[in-house]
């Protein structure tokens, strides 16, 4: 099996900002480099370095420990912490800049996530290298990964609990919420993996909502025909669900198939009005189209080829997994994508490969 994350280096994420601070206003932004470390033991370094309490930093996205990343943080803006941020010397944290800006950053203010990837004990490099290049043609299944199910693969299981009555509720707000987006995620994964069974995933139904992968917006596919040929040129793709009391529904066969899901995981005793504070639903594209996609044949490492080795650089849209394309070309060691703990709980949260991306809200990623 194919292994990645083996050292930090093997594991290289930027993100791509959503927008370009504007050099003025209540908000410092400080971009930095991290290595071996978490965002959150980051934000907590950053966070006393400069002067603010780790809960007044806004964070765009989570980003793996096993990696070497590049994101962006906000604070409240005071000249003194421009000054504090820049002198900030960390043997785990480099700090690149800092720009001022009007708002806080909010989860899920970025754009897309850059990766540059070495994966390495590949079997046949040849043919993984022929199954990159057709995903970059046609893209893949846009699955959430297992780590998005907690350590033991049980988050939806322990949210159904708790939802109807059957556990104790978690006391973390922030707790509460991850774990109902995992429930929103396994509904997810089941309505994909149904539809890539019958061949329909990377193609539009009558009543799909589709995605426009250029603007982002929804509409309700009428012309089969010509929204088909649209799928197929890669300008649009179906979506699946992601539950919640404010999600848009389609019409049709695809909403007979999300309903039948939607009622075997969360029955008849989970009022997802009464939920709208952990989420109010989204909608989330059934493909998930790579781009930029490049390969290195047998990367070096200290000057020494590896034959059996491959680096692979591509940038997702903020919400997808690199372990997700991975492994559709590439089967991959079990261990890949690891479960954190949630600071200050013990509990097991998933931390994506990329980033965690708020999924409960409406709005069109």
């Amino acid at each position: 099996m194919a292994r990645i994350k083996v050292l930090p280096e093997d594991f290289i994420v930027e993100e791509i900002p959503l927008y370009e601070p504007c050099g003025t206003g209540e908000h410092l932004y400080i971009r930095f480099t991290k290595r071996e470390m978490t965002t959150d033991a980051a934000v907590d370094v950053i966070a006393r370095a400069v002067g603010v309490r780790a809960r007044d930093v806004g964070v765009a996205g989570m980003k793996d420990r096993m990696a070497i990343t590049t994101q962006t943080i906000s604070v409240p803006y005071a000249p003194e912490r421009d000054t504090r941020a820049m002198a900030l010397v960390h043997e785990r944290i480099n700090v690149l800049g800092t720009q001022r800006h009007t708002n806080k950053l909010r989860t899920g203010h970025l754009r897309a996530n850059k990766f540059s990837i070495r994966i390495r004990e590949v079997g046949d490099v040849d043919a993984a290298i022929a199954a990159f290049e057709r995903i970059g043609r046609e893209g893949v299944p846009n699955a959430f990964g297992a780590q998005r199910f907690g350590r033991e693969g049980d988050n939806a299981e322990r949210t159904r609990a708790w939802l109807t009555g059957k556990a104790p509720a978690p006391r973390d707000p922030r707790l509460k919420r991850l774990l109902f987006s995992a429930l929103q995620s396994a509904v997810y994964n089941e309505v994909l993996e149904r539809r890539v069974r019958n061949g329909t995933w990377n193609t539009c139904l009558a009543g799909d909502l589709a995605k426009r992968h250029d603007s982002g917006g929804l509409f309700l596919c009428t012309d089969v025909q010509e929204d088909r040929a649209r799928a197929e040129r890669g300008e649009i793709s179906a979506t699946g669900p992601l539950p919640g009391a404010k999600m848009r529904e389609p019409e049709g066969e695809p909403r007979e198939l999300e309903q039948q899901v939607v009622r075997e995981y969360l029955g008849d005793d989970i009022d997802l009005t009464k939920l709208v504070p952990l989420g109010e639903g989204t909608r989330r594209p059934l493909r998930l189209w790579v781009s930029d996609l490049r390969l290195e044949r047998g990367h070096s490492d200290n000057g020494r080829e590896e034959e059996d080795s491959i680096r692979v650089y591509f940038v997702l849209p903020k919400g997808a997994y690199a372990t997700t394309v991975i492994s559709a070309a590439i089967p991959l060691d079990a261990e890949v994508g690891k479960v954190t703990d949630l600071p200050g709980t013990g509990e097991p949260f998933t931390c994506e490969d990329g980033a965690i991306e708020a999924h409960g809200q409406q709005r069109d990623h």
